[in-house]
């Protein structure tokens, strides 16, 4: 059973991000599951660091952008939002080409907050990056 509260299309939330940071970077979401969400970024001159490989703030933009999606898909848009409070991220293995892999997991779904698990993915299915996100979930008007 799923457990979002809001179901938009694949092409809606990429709509979504594809005039800011992330649709700039070539991010894409790509799958929506019972609870979990998936996304690509490129790793190539937009998200590559001086010294040929995948930039630590790349990494952090895949993992910030998937979790602030899946949150805010969590609840009822009309009464609340959610925006991210403290991020993290372990930079495992270097990524130098190719496309990396992000999947979003809820870890803590409460009233007022919520936590995020992304595990990023390299080219190789080797696990390259894994962060957190904490979301303050916030009444409009509030």
């Amino acid at each position: 059973m799923a457990i979002w509260h809001l179901n938009p299309s694949l092409e809606e939330l990429n709509q979504g991000i594809s005039q800011c940071m992330p649709g700039y970077l070539g991010m894409e979401i790509t799958e929506i599951g019972d609870d979990y969400l998936e996304g690509t970024l490129p790793v190539d001159h937009r998200t590559r660091q001086p010294f040929g490989i995948l930039h630590g703030g790349a990494n952090v933009v895949l993992s910030e952008t998937l979790g602030s999606i899946g949150a805010n898909l969590l609840v009822d848009t009309d009464k609340f939002y959610c925006v991210g409070q403290e991020v993290n991220a372990n930079h495992l293995r270097p990524v130098p080409e190719g496309e990396v892999r992000g999947r979003a997991k809820p870890v803590h779904i409460g009233r007022s907050s919520q936590v995020w698990e992304i595990l990023i993915y390299a080219p190789n299915g080797k696990l390259s990056c894994i962060s957190r996100i904490t979301m303050a979930v916030v009444a409009h008007g509030a």
